[in-house]
């Protein structure tokens, strides 16, 4: 199954629980800002480090995580998904530096960047877990259930694998039975790095600022509005200008698979005008410059330009959910998705069916919920 399947509807939870939900192996072939195949570290500034995972078996996303080094201690942003890319940010951080990590930040509550919290806990026994205060609620309420409907969506494949079955009831093919079996054996390979697993909830919240002391290296944390989720945070180094985005900003392709779209647009808007050199996206490669500051610039272009046109639609057909799929017809003849598609992802085709099955769809789902209020 390619990422174009997801334009028939996308759940209003976010990236994080749209992609749970897909058969495993169905982002695998999707773009860099969701696909990565190797590990990579990068020192962005003397002390900062940023370090890239590798998608877990079944092609599902590994967030960034952000390592900073101060005189006396240690602030980590995000602690990915998989447990074992966790352990191993902790042994290299410890190649790096003998100063504790006291802090960890959850930039949002999706489990591809906190599903690492409590390995970090166990390492760090003076540990503090840092988050915007609706990240904390959710991070306890919806993301500590991701064991239980990972097991009955990874049942679901055995199921139809026993049964012989597709979802539509109709005999599997030859090649749909070989692509569940490898399915099945992803899955169950990533739930075996879920044995025992606990949810670590944050510890300590902030609601608009919070500035932390590292030693010599202030961090500032900030919420500027929801955007991607109800409590997204950005980490701000004033000294170094290294703006920390979660996943408000990814790259080449935007996650726009839920969220408040018109809050974004207000939220980027104000990310712009923090002096930032450097952008560290939730997920894709460090942005730095005059390209960092341009592609935030036409991200916010990009949601304004959709989000204005769903209004029209909405307005036009009148307040129903029932009114979706027309509303999305109707927005992508009339915002040039050809031109949008071209800037984001170039020629490449996998970035091409990431933005066709899952950014523009997306992104007009969670305008339209938005706009009638759901």
């Amino acid at each position: 199954m390619r990422v174009r399947r997801l334009s028939g509807g996308v759940l209003s939870r976010g990236v994080w629980a749209l992609l749970l939900a897909l058969p495993c192996g169905a982002v695998a072939a999707a773009a860099d800002s969701v696909n990565t195949r190797e590990r990579g570290v990068t020192e962005v500034a003397q002390g900062v480090y940023v370090i890239r995972h590798p998608d877990d078996p079944t092609g599902f996303p590994n967030g960034n995580t952000t390592v900073i080094v101060g005189e006396r201690e240690v602030l980590v942003v995000d602690s990915c998904y998989l447990l074992s890319e966790a352990r191993k940010d902790i042994e290299q951080i410890r190649r790096w530096t003998d100063k504790p990590v006291r802090y960890l930040v959850n930039t949002h509550w999706h489990g591809d960047h906190a599903m690492g919290n409590n390995t970090y806990w166990e390492a760090f026994p003076q540990l503090a877990i840092v988050a915007h205060v609706e990240t904390q609620r959710q991070i306890a309420g919806y993301a500590s259930t991701f064991i239980g409907r990972y097991q009955k969506t990874t049942a679901d494949v055995r199921q139809r694998l026993e049964t012989g079955k597709a979802e539509d009831g109709k005999p599997l093919t030859e090649e749909a039975r070989k692509e569940l079996q490898k399915n099945l054996a992803a899955r169950e390979q990533v739930l075996a790095e879920f044995k025992d697993f606990v949810m670590r909830a944050p510890n300590l919240t902030f609601d608009q600022e919070l500035s932390i002391d590292l030693g010599n290296r202030e961090v500032q944390l900030k919420f500027l509005g929801r955007g991607n989720t109800k409590g997204d945070a950005i980490i701000y180094l004033p000294k170094e200008k290294i703006l920390i985005a979660g996943d408000l900003l990814d790259h080449p392709v935007p996650y726009l698979g839920g969220g408040f779209p018109s809050e974004l647009v207000k939220t980027l808007e104000r990310m712009s005008r923090l002096d930032a050199q450097t952008i560290i996206p939730g997920h894709g490669d460090v942005l730095r410059g005059d390209y960092a500051r341009n592609y935030l610039a036409q991200v916010i272009d990009f949601v304004r330009t959709v989000v204005a046109q769903v209004s029209v639609e909405v307005y036009r057909r009148g307040n129903s959910a029932r009114n979706l799929d027309a509303v999305r017809e109707a927005v992508m003849k009339a915002v040039d998705v050809a031109a949008w598609r071209q800037k984001f992802a170039g020629d490449d085709k996998d970035n091409r069916e990431f933005f066709d099955g899952f950014s523009m769809p997306g992104l007009v789902t969670a305008a339209y919920r938005e706009a009638w209020g759901n």
